[in-house]
């Protein structure tokens, strides 16, 4: 049986005779279609009459989206670009075509390179809901991806159950205290549902932010530069990459490029500290029998590409309560996560007696997981840096809660913490 493709290369005088080749019989191909754009593309594929799609840089509206919508159709892709034309196959790498040649490639090598792509697993990820992903993922890389400069930066993920444990503060805080200790750190604003991040640094939300970021690594266009123009810079060792200005734009997230953004931001910081949303459920393959984007995708995009993922709960029985339930969730969901616990807002009352000691036994005995910071309740501090606009080293050097940061910040960052009293150690940025 001849391999069914569909063509998507527009502009291209080389294009009318490359398909007249192929549809030679000898060759094993049929062009079942030609399309126009990604649109067009997409809904031949959705069809199922297509095994591989042939596609170039510059069709219309193509981006990261549409490759990973091929992937969850079960189509593979190939990309032909123009041999004079360098960034049109760094583009069609960056979103994610593995196998791109050259458009003067004779026929015979396209149609060898289409068998190949088929012959390969396809994985749809976490960007679409899709019937197909309840089934269990196969094993290995992902086939489309691609061999970059190595990045250096380390992604720290703030994630917690629902009720305000505060991972906000938690977030801006540790990405505070480790641009004073001389890292180069960014801070993303990851939170689908409100992120706040913007507000806490009183800065504008309305600005690109995350959402731009993404729009650029969809498009295959996002680097280093276009990151740090699209990032605040707060101080000169702190960036800051807003997020989502109204939570109904949550669609502007899409996972492969939230994935892609955390790559690019590895290599224009040393510390990158993501705050993410409170939801990891994955119930869209249940609610629609179609591709349909996934709102907590994104979050779950985050803690799989996260070096160390940090539970923020509160220290009282019903947030201890929801933490367990939701670190059980996570461990069904992504088993290869360990997430540290943080303990915040830890102060007497809620829980009797030695409340580090109690709480402490209960998060190991129902989760099985052991606390690795204990931060203070300060109330009168967060709210002074709340109603300025500012962190806590500016407006309460002195909190306890500013040193537990502080503390938990040098640990991630892994760079000693300064004796008190003494000015942050200056840390040459690596590169």
């Amino acid at each position: 049986m001849a391999l069914q493709v569909v063509t998507a290369v527009t502009g291209a005088a080389w294009e009318a005779a490359l398909v007249g080749a192929l549809d030679r019989a000898d060759h094993g191909v049929t062009v079942v279609r030609r399309c126009v754009d990604a649109s067009d593309l997409l809904a031949t594929a959705a069809t199922g009459t297509a095994h591989a799609a042939l596609l170039s840089a510059d069709l219309h509206r193509l981006d990261v989206d549409t490759v990973t919508r091929l992937a969850a159709a079960g189509v593979a892709v190939v990309g032909l670009a123009d041999p004079a034309d360098a960034r049109a196959t760094e583009r069609l790498h960056a979103l994610g075509v593995a196998t791109v040649l050259p458009a003067d490639a004779t026929p015979t090598e396209v149609a060898e390179a289409l068998r190949r792509a088929v012959a390969g697993p396809v994985v749809a990820g976490h960007g679409v809901a899709d019937p197909r992903a309840a089934l269990p993922a196969a094993g290995g890389p992902h086939p489309q991806a691609t061999e970059r400069r190595p990045p250096r930066g380390r992604v720290v993920a703030v994630w917690g159950p629902t009720g305000a444990p505060g991972r906000t503060t938690v977030a801006v805080g540790i990405a505070d205290e480790a641009a004073r200790l001389g890292v180069p750190t960014l801070l993303v604003d990851a939170d689908v549902y409100g992120g706040v991040v913007a507000q806490v640094l009183g800065l504008l939300d309305e600005s690109p932010g995350l959402a731009g970021a993404a729009r650029q690594a969809a498009a295959g266009a996002l680097d280093e530069a276009a990151l740090k123009r699209l990032a605040w810079s707060v101080r000169p060792q702190l960036s800051v990459l807003t997020g989502l200005a109204r939570a109904d734009r949550w669609p502007e997230l899409r996972p492969p490029a939230v994935a892609a953004v955390l790559e690019e931001a590895r290599r224009s910081a040393d510390l990158v500290v993501v705050d993410c949303a409170f939801n990891v459920e994955e119930d869209e393959e249940l609610s629609f029998d179609t591709a349909a984007p996934r709102r907590n995708g994104a979050t779950v995009t985050v803690l799989e590409s996260a070096d160390d993922v940090l539970c923020v709960t509160g220290a009282d029985p019903v947030g201890l309560q929801r933490t367990i339930r939701a670190l059980g969730q996570l461990r069904d969901l992504l088993p290869d996560v360990e997430p540290a616990v943080v303990v915040n807002q830890v102060r007497p009352g809620p829980v009797p007696g030695d409340a580090r000691r109690e709480i402490g036994e209960a998060i190991e005995r129902f989760a099985g997981r052991s606390v690795l910071s204990f931060l203070p309740a300060d109330r009168a501090a967060t709210d002074a840096a709340l109603a300025s606009g500012r962190t806590l080293a500016e407006v309460a050097p002195g909190s306890p809660l500013r040193a537990g940061l502080r503390t938990l910040a040098a640990a991630l960052a892994q760079v000693p913490e300064p004796a008190p009293g003494r000015r942050g150690l200056r840390r040459r940025r690596a590169g």
